[in-house]
């Protein structure tokens, strides 16, 4: 079945850099939209940002000129790249694909991002 491995999360300053990646495997048919989720302790996940097949994008407004989502279909991986960060993006981050049709959607085993001088 399909699988999704995250990789790049990590300890980073405030105002730092961090590039986040998540890539499918498997027997793939397709994969419409891509997502990022987050959710810290005591917190509900949230969406941080979304891209569809074809490249549209949407981004929640706490990352919105901070954050850039991105895709390789070839390589059906998804990237989120996070620039400016701060203490408030500390949360475990996962990945999301809609498999289209009816298989539905699934998600990566998450990765922690850490914010902290």
């Amino acid at each position: 079945q399909v699988q999704l491995m995250e990789s790049g999360g990590g300890l980073v300053q405030p105002g730092g850099t961090l590039r986040l990646s998540c890539a499918a495997s498997g027997s793939i048919f397709s994969i419409d939209a891509m997502g990022w989720y987050r959710q810290a302790p005591g917190k509900e996940r949230e969406l941080v940002a979304l891209i569809t097949s074809t490249g549209t994008t949407n981004y929640a407004d706490s990352v919105k000129a901070r954050f850039v989502i991105s895709r390789d279909n070839a390589k059906h991986t998804v990237y989120l790249q996070m620039n400016r960060l701060k203490p408030e993006d500390t949360a475990i981050y996962y990945c999301n694909a809609d498999l289209g049709g009816n298989a539905g959607s699934l998600w990566g085993q998450g990765t922690q991002v850490t914010v902290s001088s």
